[in-house]
């Protein structure tokens, strides 16, 4: 299933100063192309969803990876549906009784209801600079006007300050002790 842009075309064209039907029939592909690379950065859907995922279980606390983490619909563990006496949600931490044991599957809802502010600037950012240097042109020249783009205009990737932005939203790493 795809997932939905994070930006309308209606948004971007806003975002550029222009009128939607100035922008080029590419410009739906470019805002799914750009939410894919923030999303990815991110390691989030940002949008509302509902996903079942078997996670690993460490001293009794399962990390769900998408935020934030609304409800939680079920939980297994050792081949049966615990019951919900035996889990507690704290946050994107599932408590589960110490006994169990790796994989848990957890099926649960989570997302934003619209998507964050900064994460929609950093899709809009991105698609803007692909639809404006569209050929990834580093310098142009037409007579006396010489036009040098910055080099986060060039492809479609993120600058790094926009992957700092996004930072925030990434699951963090549980530290496991060796030995």
């Amino acid at each position: 299933m795809a997932l939905p842009a994070l930006a309308t075309v209606d948004e971007l064209a806003a975002w550029m100063q222009r009128e939607p039907a100035e922008l080029p029939p590419s410009a739906t592909l470019v805002l799914d192309t750009a939410s894919a690379i923030v999303r990815s950065e991110a390691r989030q859907r940002f949008t509302r969803g509902t996903t079942t995922a078997s996670l690993f279980v460490r001293s009794g606390v399962v990390r769900l990876p998408q935020l934030p983490v609304l409800s939680v619909e079920l939980v297994r563990a050792g081949g049966r549906a615990l019951r919900a006496d035996e889990w507690r949600l704290q946050r994107d931490r599932l408590r589960v009784p110490l006994g169990v044991m790796d994989p848990v599957t957890v099926t649960y809802t989570h997302g934003y209801a619209t998507v964050p502010p900064d994460v929609r600037a950093i899709v809009l950012t991105l698609a803007g600079r692909v639809l404006t240097n569209p050929s990834d042109l580093r310098q142009e020249s037409v007579g006396s006007v010489n036009v040098t783009y910055a080099a986060e205009t060039i492809g479609a990737s993120l600058a790094p300050v926009e992957r700092d932005q996004l930072a925030r939203y990434r699951p963090r790493a549980a530290v496991v002790g060796l030995g």
